[in-house]
């Protein structure tokens, strides 16, 4: 059964958005057109999580690590979000489970911290962020099989999938698809809902280079995608693994945001067609003037504030009960609340 999306522009341009897009395509479009992929080019990008966490932590949030096999999540509590295990029934409460971007190469828990804080008080629940391997250690199999197990061991602690949102950013968006995809296939349950800020979700990089945005965009290199994509999962890479390829059936509503002149904007709005065609209830906002995953720079810009009001507004409609008595108690699994529901 199709659906309708939700389309929505938001505006933007402020002047702190205005001077982050210009610095941005000032020197980190340079940086990032010309930066070696080779393994040596690829051995210092850990650097830059390690040196985001010489930062201070966000003043009145709480962090726990959580250790896997080869890699660390991180719970994340704001200020006035309640633990799970400080409640009667620690199942109840829901999640959100965030996979950071990077482009599989960079950043990791500390870069995403403060992002992750703001989520978490917006919606009002924990965040568990999620340390997956990288290049050079792991392709695209491993960094997934990593937030399977993550999504797993929720499950095992008694949390109700329900009550689960997955959001990811760039790569992280496209880990967010392609866990609950996974766990689909599996057979597990899947969460109730899916928030994706600029994803990553087509490997191939052929309609993003021809886009006019390959040129606008503020500092993501179109030219960079295919050596990125084969190093990742190789030269012939299965187009089956690419979010937008799969069957999309049966995965819970989603919410995508991208900003108007990125390169992504492509998969953004090829994947919200393909979840409208396979009856997944969706929506997706078009941010005017801001970079590409704008949201983690939710301490710099309003927009960006802005932003993770709404993610925190739609997690809360995806996890809070309701009873159906007016407009305003919207069904997430009902297509024709999607409106309501999208914000």
């Amino acid at each position: 059964m199709n659906v309708e999306p939700v389309v929505n522009q938001r505006a933007g341009n402020s002047a702190q958005s205005w001077l982050v897009f210009r610095a941005a395509r000032l020197m980190l479009r340079p940086l990032l057109t010309y930066w070696p992929l080779t393994r040596w080019g690829l051995l210092p990008l850990p650097l830059v999580d390690s040196v985001a966490g010489l930062l201070p932590p966000p003043r009145g949030v709480r962090f726990e690590r959580v250790g896997f096999t080869g890699f660390h999540a991180e719970w994340v509590w704001a200020e006035g979000v309640v633990r799970p295990d400080e409640t009667d029934n620690p199942g109840s409460g829901g999640a959100v489970l965030y996979f950071h971007g990077g482009a599989f190469l960079a950043c990791g828990l500390a870069t995403h911290r403060r992002e992750v804080a703001r989520i978490s008080a917006a919606c009002g629940l924990p965040v568990l962020s999620v340390g997956y391997r990288q290049l050079p250690t792991v392709g695209l199999a491993g960094s997934l099989q990593d937030c399977r197990a993550v999504y797993d061991w929720l499950l095992e602690q008694g949390l109700d999938p329900a009550r689960i949102v997955f959001a990811g950013d760039s790569a992280g968006g496209y880990l967010a698809f392609a866990t609950a995809l996974a766990a689909r296939d599996a057979g597990l349950v899947l969460p109730g809902g899916i928030v994706a800020l600029s994803p990553w979700l087509d490997l191939d990089a052929t309609a993003k280079q021809a886009h006019p945005n390959a040129a606008l965009d503020a500092y993501a290199p179109a030219s960079r995608l295919p050596t990125l994509a084969a190093l990742l999962a190789g030269l012939d890479a299965d187009p089956g693994l690419s979010p937008v390829n799969q069957d999309l059936t049966g995965l819970p509503p989603v919410l995508i945001m991208a900003a108007e002149h990125e390169m992504l904007r492509c998969d953004a709005e090829l994947m919200t067609e393909r979840l409208a065609t396979a009856g997944v209830p969706c929506a997706l906002q078009i941010w005017a003037g801001q970079v590409h995953a704008f949201p983690v720079l939710g301490n710099l810009l309003p927009e960006s504030r802005a932003a993770i009001e709404e993610i925190g507004a739609f997690v809360r409609r995806i996890v809070t009960p309701r009873t159906r008595t007016g407009p305003t108690d919207a069904d997430p699994t009902d297509p024709e609340d999607w409106s309501v529901l999208a914000g």
